[in-house]
């Protein structure tokens, strides 16, 4: 590719493209238990996960949330779902010559009070400025690390009784025939609050970001065990996680369309606008795959936390498909490809 587009940065099959010429081509990628080549939501080295996230979404306030909600809820949730409990954040922000003085302190008191909720430190940053011109009003950097929850080798030796298990680690590999698909609440939200409020359509008055710190949520699933591998739906949205996994882990993936939790103004927004909600970028939502023994076990426990009320078993992985396939209310079957890249822009 001679130009980078904006499809590059969104998710779906143009990013991995883009991931594939410009970084794995270009850097050494092979080191540590998850290396990058795995392209994972984290890294782990020497024991430790990291991970780094930019955000840019527009606007940076919006229905629910801001920017430093969405940041810091971001980066625990992606150090979360490798099986890790977060330590500890970067905050690097680029800043716009004039932005108001009033809407930073707004982001950062959001910041700090999504860390507290979260229980991890925001402990070092870097703030630049720049010209007039020269970017969007604030774009934020969060990186985080984590160290192994200390419910993980006792979830993992409970897989381990049901089926070979050789990760130490959940990950986009781990998916295997028979896991349950558990969706941990109703998707689209976030992208929908975004669009809509950004362009004025209305549904954000009954939509709102369910961006959140899934950390406590993924710590209940691990608790009760049998969870093979976390994954959080953001750009390219679910069809673009169950597409990876299904990928990545050589396995295919059946989801029943009645069983996946959808709001009725989601799907309303959806309809009108032409937009797949499978596609849609999520920021408070976890998909996790179990063995078929501990699924309800996992459900319960999620479903006990708030975040997780309206959590649902959506589907199964199956050797016996390829792809990842979506049983319809009237009874049909169709593939759900992964997106190109997600169809609305900068929602993180």
């Amino acid at each position: 590719m001679s130009k980078i587009t904006i499809a590059q940065g969104a998710g779906g099959e143009r990013m991995l493209e883009f991931i594939k010429e410009f970084v794995l081509n270009e850097l050494e990628h092979d080191s540590g238990e998850i290396p990058l080549s795995a392209l994972d939501d984290a890294a782990v080295v020497d024991g430790i996960v990291f991970t780094t996230d930019s955000y840019t979404v527009k606007p940076l306030f919006f229905p629910g949330g801001d920017i430093g909600l969405l940041s810091v809820a971001g980066t625990v949730n992606d150090v979360s779902v490798m099986g890790a409990r977060p330590l500890a954040l970067s905050c690097g922000m680029i800043i716009e010559e004039g932005f108001s003085g009033e809407d930073l302190h707004a982001i950062m008191r959001s910041m700090g009070a999504t860390a507290k909720r979260a229980g991890v430190g925001i402990v070092t940053g870097d703030t630049k400025v720049v010209e007039r011109g020269a970017a969007d009003g604030l774009f934020i950097n969060t990186s985080g690390i984590g160290r192994r929850s200390e419910y993980l080798d006792g979830n993992i030796k409970r897989v381990r009784a049901s089926r070979d298990y050789p990760w130490n680690w959940p990950n986009d590999s781990a998916v295997a025939d028979g896991d349950v698909i558990i969706v941990s609440g109703p998707i689209g939200n976030h992208g929908v609050a975004l669009l809509s409020f950004r362009e004025g359509y209305g549904f954000e008055t009954a939509v709102k970001t369910d961006a959140a710190p899934l950390n406590s949520l993924i710590e209940a699933a691990l608790r009760a065990g049998g969870v093979t591998a976390m994954k959080d739906p953001t750009r390219g949205g679910l069809a673009n996680l169950l597409n990876e996994w299904a990928e990545k882990s050589s396995v295919g993936i059946a989801v029943r369309e009645e069983d996946i939790p959808l709001e009725p103004a989601v799907l309303s927004a959806c309809e009108m606008l032409g937009i797949d909600p499978l596609e849609i970028g999520n920021e408070g939502k976890v998909v996790i795959a179990a063995v078929p023994e501990a699924a309800e076990g996992v459900l319960k426990a999620i479903r006990a936390m708030p975040e997780g009320r309206s959590a649902q078993i959506a589907g199964k992985a199956s050797a016996d498909i390829e792809g990842v396939i979506l049983q319809t209310h009237t009874g049909g079957k169709r593939m759900i490809e992964p997106p190109v890249g997600d169809p609305v822009p900068r929602i993180c």
